[in-house]
């Protein structure tokens, strides 16, 4: 089977503020939205923001944690980018959970929450590259 993630959809609780937090934090405008749904074309996958009751419907999972032991992770090209990012993240509604800092395998990251809760690792890693197209090669 192809090692493959096709959609990764985050539970919400206010569209609005979610579409507002991801387009003035990091830039990014949905590819399709209507009154529950926002959906980002990422870099190999599409990356949701739906309401969790309509979630938690479609999935018969009423009792779906928020926001669950779950990270995400940007990457970003160099080291100095990690804070600039975070500072972007924080002025439109994250909240920080672990200042930038130099981890024992090298580079540097730090940890966000969006207005959900859901963890955000800002990471720069000097042998893990980002190709033109920002897809991140796992390196040693």
């Amino acid at each position: 089977m192809q090692q493959q993630i096709a959609v990764i959809t985050l539970g919400i609780s206010d569209l609005d503020r979610s579409k507002g937090f991801y387009r003035q934090g990091f830039g990014w405008a949905p590819v399709f939205e209507n009154a529950e749904i926002a959906f980002y074309q990422m870099n190999g996958f599409v990356l949701g923001m739906w309401l969790k009751d309509a979630l938690a419907n479609d999935t018969r999972q009423h009792d779906l944690p928020s926001p669950g032991a779950v990270t995400l992770a940007h990457n970003v090209p160099s080291e100095g980018d990690v804070q600039k990012v975070m500072d972007r993240l924080v002025a439109a509604g994250a909240t920080v959970l672990r200042a930038a800092d130099a981890p024992p395998q090298g580079g540097r990251r730090g940890y966000v929450a969006d207005p959900d809760g859901h963890v955000w690792e800002i990471a720069y890693n000097p042998t893990w590259p980002i190709d033109a197209d920002g897809h991140v090669t796992f390196g040693m």
